[in-house]
């Protein structure tokens, strides 16, 4: 029988840069003309955003800020270490990248093969970043072929009529949301050994043509009432019945298994909570408390309407975990909840151990 352990953590694009471009995405919304003027005017700004900003415009701020997040990935890339998974699915969103008006599907199966990935290899240049690689920088990305086959039947036999690939169909390599993740994940540059299955969700739905992945949105003509939106992404008791049919079917294989989640939590651009400018963190405190007390009763009711209306699209990533996890009767070892104005989302870190695990080094909060 199968092992399964379960992870959370961010693939938030913007932390490969360095520090003095982390709070690009709040000044950039400073300046699109669908933020309301009222969100703009620093007098209405929350206190804890000037206090960000501080007197150097934010840097000292993003200085404290990347280096706490770097060490929250290691501490979650040593609790792989310590469970030494034959292999690591990943959940993460496609951002009009690899799908696009061509097909959309609700989730895909990535069963891609081994390959050397070139992060900072873009087609306007060389990508400046954080770890000062130069563009011929290969990462060596392993994957699993045999076992993305093995998924997919066994969740087409429990009634999950899965899509699959063996080839991008868009883009050469990874979407960000698996790139990035592994290159955290490996943020000292030891190797990342492990095979891995990318696992993609359409967690912008009905918004993923008008953003296009970012903040396109906010600097367009607004669609006009008379327009049907574009159709919606999976709602979260879906995700969620995907993610115990996943359990399900990794606890029957002979393989150890981590499942990782990998997105940040309400995004400020997508969401008029707060005029797209700071996160709704009202919506994130509700769902971190549901799941730190096992209550997963509260994300499965969880409507897409609201996911989008607080700009947690990419949670439906979190959600298919929390069902795996929910199946497998597991609470989470919080590593860190790390709320911020300024860069741009939720920062949250968990684990879910097998029974008698306990996260590493990491204490239940």
């Amino acid at each position: 029988m199968g092992e399964i352990i379960g992870v959370g953590c961010t693939h938030w694009p913007i932390l490969t840069s360095p520090d003095d471009k982390l709070s690009g995405t709040f000044k950039l919304t400073l300046r699109a003309p669908n933020c309301p003027d009222h969100y703009k005017d620093r007098k209405n700004w929350p206190a804890g955003l000037k206090e960000e900003l501080g007197d150097d415009d934010g840097l000292s701020s993003a200085h404290a800020y990347s280096a706490h997040l770097a060490d929250k990935f290691r501490e979650v890339r040593r609790v792989l270490d310590d469970f030494k998974p034959d292999l690591v699915v990943i959940w993460g969103d496609d951002q009009y990248e690899n799908f696009k008006e061509d097909i959309v599907p609700p989730f895909c199966v990535l069963g891609y093969d081994d390959q050397i990935l070139k992060p900072w290899n873009g087609a306007s240049g060389p990508t400046v970043n954080r770890w000062n690689e130069p563009a011929d920088f290969g990462f060596a990305f392993r994957g699993q072929r045999e076992a993305a086959k093995y998924l997919t039947r066994g969740l087409i036999a429990r009634g999950v009529d899965m899509a699959y690939a063996y080839r991008p169909l868009h883009q050469e390599g990874l979407s960000h949301a698996f790139l990035k993740t592994l290159l955290y994940l490996d943020w000292d540059r030891k190797g990342f050994p492990y095979p891995v299955i990318p696992f993609a969700v359409n967690c912008y739905g009905s918004h993923l043509f008008e953003a296009e992945g970012g903040l396109a949105a906010l600097f367009a003509k607004p669609r006009a009432d008379d327009v049907l939106p574009d159709p919606p992404g999976p709602s979260p008791w879906r995700c969620m019945e995907v993610g115990a049919a996943v359990a399900d079917v990794f606890a029957e294989s002979p393989w150890r298994v981590a499942l990782i989640a990998s997105a940040s939590w309400s995004h400020a651009f997508l969401s008029p909570t707060n005029g797209y400018l700071w996160a709704d963190m009202d919506a994130d405190r509700e769902l971190f408390e549901a799941m730190k007390r096992g209550d997963y009763s509260v994300w499965r009711n969880r409507t897409i309407e609201q996911i989008e209306h607080a700009g947690q699209h990419e949670m439906l990533n979190w959600m298919i975990l929390i069902g795996a996890m929910e199946r497998l009767g597991r609470r989470p070892v919080v590593h860190d909840y790390n709320e911020t104005y300024l860069f741009s989302s939720e920062k949250v870190f968990v684990s879910f151990p097998p029974a008698g695990g306990n996260g590493s080094a990491a204490m239940r909060r």
